[in-house]
């Protein structure tokens, strides 16, 4: 039988110690044959905290697990088994359904992509409000005008001398309002 990538919900906050007790359970009933990779999705984000900038992680699912295994009953009684598990998300409650590959792939994916290239960790819209934290332009308010997530850059209009002015800024150069 195949592996496919199962949905596991877990008690909020408790995410990376399921996938701790559910990889020394599988270690401890020599299953390791039937399951794959058990993995926390989350992803690197950059903020700036205190004028530093950071990278932390965020979990972009909180409160899920992804296991990659195969679905028996043995599989499925161990899984529950593990302290902190609610059970599985899809199908029914004694027979889960798997989640696409195409929905594995885009979350693996996006895993990967944010080792490569931190997200930021806020978000930002044209139109809004913004206070500029860092630069020439530090302590200006102004408006967001464009937003580029590939360069984590801005255009924010600043009103300079009574006119507004198109400002480049990058996303750690400013805080919402």
């Amino acid at each position: 039988m195949a592996k496919h990538w199962y949905v596991v919900q877990a008690f909020s906050q408790y995410e990376k110690k399921v996938r701790d007790s559910l990889k020394d359970y599988i270690a401890r009933h020599e299953m390791e044959d039937y399951f794959g990779e058990v993995l926390v999705p989350t992803e690197e984000v950059v903020e700036v905290r205190d004028g530093q900038r950071r990278t932390t992680e965020r979990k972009f699912f909180p409160g899920y697990v992804l296991v990659h295994m195969e679905m028996n009953d043995d599989t499925w009684h161990l899984v529950k088994s593990v302290p902190r598990v609610l059970g599985f998300i899809g199908g029914t409650a004694d027979r889960p359904a798997p989640i696409s590959d195409s929905e594995a792939d885009q979350i693996l994916n996006r895993v990967e992509e944010s080792v490569d290239k931190p997200r930021p960790k806020t978000v930002f819209e044209p139109g809004q409000e913004v206070r500029v934290i860092d630069g020439p332009f530090a302590d200006f308010s102004g408006v967001v005008e464009e937003v580029n997530y590939d360069k984590n850059r801005l255009r924010v209009a600043v009103t300079i001398f009574g006119r507004s002015t198109p400002v480049d800024l990058e996303f750690d150069q400013v805080e919402k309002t």
